[in-house]
């Protein structure tokens, strides 16, 4: 069932894709619809699911589902794995290639292969007060107050 990704309990998982590329207006008007109807659909063994979702940036896809009552099984998280699939297909993008960074340039969003960001540490171009995106986050409250942090209080520390 959707709900209100704001009205999630703070426990809840949160599943996040980063994008290669910013979707256009268009694209994001079609994701959110497409999104909408899986979530409200999405299942556990016959039993709905509480989810929501958010699109930061035009970029990241954010799943987070309420576990309190009903949590993702194994076929539950190959349909939500299928879905994304299916939104890579159909816009040309990767949203499941976790072998890339995201961070922050100013306002923009850049996003770079991990030996690539690993160079531009070891060139300077980034620092540990670079703001990165951390999608290893599990449940919303990390994603609020640990996903955009700066690079030396995430995983990527260990590229600096």
């Amino acid at each position: 069932m959707l709900v209100d990704f704001t009205t999630l309990p703070d426990e809840s998982r949160v599943w996040i894709y980063q994008c290669n590329r910013t979707f256009s207006e268009s694209e994001q008007i079609e994701i959110h619809e497409a999104i909408k109807v899986f979530l409200q659909d999405w299942t556990a063994h016959g039993s709905d699911l509480n989810a929501g979702y958010e699109m930061p940036y035009n970029r990241f896809i954010v799943i987070g589902l309420d576990q309190s009552s009903q949590g993702a099984t194994g076929c539950s998280i190959d349909a939500s794995v299928r879905f994304i699939q299916g939104l890579e297909k159909k816009y040309s993008v990767d949203l499941l290639d976790k072998m890339n960074v995201s961070y922050k340039q100013g306002e923009f969003v850049a996003y770079k292969t991990l030996l690539d960001f690993k160079a531009m540490a070891k060139n300077k171009s980034v620092s540990k007060n670079t703001i990165v995106f951390n999608n290893l986050v599990t449940n919303k409250e990390e994603y609020l107050n640990h996903w955009e942090v700066p690079a030396e209080e995430s995983w990527h520390n260990r590229l600096m």
